[in-house]
Protein backbone atom coordinates (compact mmCIF):
# COMPACT_ATOMS: atom_id res chain seq x y z
CA UNK A 1 0.00 0.00 0.00
CA UNK A 2 1.74 3.45 -1.29
CA UNK A 3 1.49 6.56 0.81
CA UNK A 4 -1.82 8.17 -0.98
CA UNK A 5 -3.19 4.72 -0.08
CA UNK A 6 -2.88 5.00 3.54
CA UNK A 7 -3.46 8.88 4.05
CA UNK A 8 -6.82 7.81 2.00
CA UNK A 9 -7.50 5.18 4.47
CA UNK A 10 -6.44 7.24 7.33
CA UNK A 11 -9.14 10.53 6.34
CA UNK A 12 -12.13 7.72 5.47
CA UNK A 13 -11.25 6.20 8.86
CA UNK A 14 -10.87 9.31 10.75
CA UNK A 15 -14.02 11.34 9.02
CA UNK A 16 -16.36 8.39 10.92
CA UNK A 17 -14.91 9.45 14.32
CA UNK A 18 -15.53 13.66 13.73
CA UNK A 19 -18.96 14.97 14.44
CA UNK A 20 -20.86 15.48 11.73
CA UNK A 21 -22.37 19.14 11.59
CA UNK A 22 -26.28 19.16 10.70
CA UNK A 23 -27.47 21.47 7.46
CA UNK A 24 -30.62 21.36 6.23
CA UNK A 25 -30.28 19.24 3.87
CA UNK A 26 -29.99 16.66 6.47
CA UNK A 27 -32.99 17.67 8.35
CA UNK A 28 -35.18 17.40 4.54
CA UNK A 29 -33.52 13.67 4.26
CA UNK A 30 -35.04 13.08 8.23
CA UNK A 31 -38.13 14.84 7.64
CA UNK A 32 -38.70 13.21 4.74
CA UNK A 33 -37.79 9.70 6.18
CA UNK A 34 -40.33 10.36 8.98
CA UNK A 35 -43.17 10.83 6.29
CA UNK A 36 -42.10 7.39 4.48
CA UNK A 37 -41.03 5.16 7.44
CA UNK A 38 -44.30 4.98 9.04
CA UNK A 39 -46.14 4.36 6.07
CA UNK A 40 -43.82 1.38 4.99
CA UNK A 41 -43.43 -0.17 8.12
CA UNK A 42 -46.87 -0.89 8.17
CA UNK A 43 -46.94 -2.00 5.01
CA UNK A 44 -44.43 -4.64 5.07
CA UNK A 45 -46.37 -5.90 8.73
CA UNK A 46 -50.03 -5.93 7.57
CA UNK A 47 -48.67 -7.48 4.36
CA UNK A 48 -46.82 -10.55 5.90
CA UNK A 49 -49.42 -10.93 8.17
CA UNK A 50 -51.95 -11.28 5.56
CA UNK A 51 -49.69 -13.50 3.46
CA UNK A 52 -49.43 -15.78 6.36
CA UNK A 53 -53.18 -15.92 7.21
CA UNK A 54 -53.85 -16.89 3.48
CA UNK A 55 -51.24 -19.59 3.27
CA UNK A 56 -52.90 -20.63 6.81
CA UNK A 57 -56.12 -21.14 4.87
CA UNK A 58 -54.38 -22.79 1.72
CA UNK A 59 -52.54 -24.93 4.37
CA UNK A 60 -55.89 -26.25 5.48
CA UNK A 61 -57.22 -27.10 2.33
CA UNK A 62 -54.66 -28.69 0.86
CA UNK A 63 -52.92 -31.00 3.73
CA UNK A 64 -54.03 -32.85 6.12
CA UNK A 65 -53.48 -30.21 8.88
CA UNK A 66 -56.97 -29.65 9.88
CA UNK A 67 -57.16 -33.60 10.94
CA UNK A 68 -54.24 -33.86 12.85
CA UNK A 69 -55.99 -30.63 15.06
CA UNK A 70 -59.03 -32.43 15.59
CA UNK A 71 -61.41 -30.28 12.37
CA UNK A 72 -63.43 -32.81 10.83
CA UNK A 73 -64.06 -29.72 7.38
CA UNK A 74 -61.35 -28.02 6.74
CA UNK A 75 -62.36 -27.20 3.14
CA UNK A 76 -64.46 -24.42 4.36
CA UNK A 77 -62.60 -23.13 7.23
CA UNK A 78 -59.50 -22.55 5.01
CA UNK A 79 -61.19 -21.07 1.78
CA UNK A 80 -62.34 -18.46 4.32
CA UNK A 81 -59.28 -18.22 6.27
CA UNK A 82 -57.38 -18.08 2.72
CA UNK A 83 -59.81 -15.33 1.34
CA UNK A 84 -59.54 -13.24 4.37
CA UNK A 85 -55.88 -13.50 3.88
CA UNK A 86 -56.03 -12.78 0.26
CA UNK A 87 -58.47 -9.51 0.93
CA UNK A 88 -56.03 -8.21 2.97
CA UNK A 89 -53.51 -8.43 0.67
CA UNK A 90 -55.57 -6.50 -1.46
CA UNK A 91 -56.44 -3.98 0.26
CA UNK A 92 -52.93 -3.45 1.73
CA UNK A 93 -51.87 -1.22 -0.96
CA UNK A 94 -54.41 1.52 -0.64
CA UNK A 95 -54.19 1.44 2.85
CA UNK A 96 -50.58 1.98 2.53
CA UNK A 97 -51.02 5.10 -0.32
CA UNK A 98 -53.94 6.50 2.34
CA UNK A 99 -51.61 6.50 5.05
CA UNK A 100 -48.73 8.11 3.36
CA UNK A 101 -50.89 10.61 1.81
CA UNK A 102 -51.72 12.02 5.47
CA UNK A 103 -48.35 11.43 6.29
CA UNK A 104 -47.55 14.07 3.42
CA UNK A 105 -50.09 16.59 4.25
CA UNK A 106 -49.18 16.43 8.06
CA UNK A 107 -45.17 17.21 6.95
CA UNK A 108 -45.72 18.43 3.21
CA UNK A 109 -45.94 22.38 4.18
CA UNK A 110 -42.81 21.70 6.12
CA UNK A 111 -40.67 19.69 3.44
CA UNK A 112 -41.64 22.41 0.85
CA UNK A 113 -40.55 25.57 3.06
CA UNK A 114 -37.33 23.50 3.92
CA UNK A 115 -36.35 22.71 0.00
CA UNK A 116 -37.32 26.01 -1.16
CA UNK A 117 -34.55 27.33 1.58
CA UNK A 118 -32.31 24.60 0.51
CA UNK A 119 -32.82 25.35 -3.17
CA UNK A 120 -32.68 29.40 -2.84
CA UNK A 121 -29.23 29.32 -1.12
Amino acid sequence: MNKNDQQFMAQKIRTQYMEKESTELDALRELDAKVKRPANVFAYVFGSISAIIMGAGMSLVMTDIGATIGMENTMVAGVVIGLLGMVMAIVNYPIYKAFLGSRKNKYGAEILKLSEKIMNN
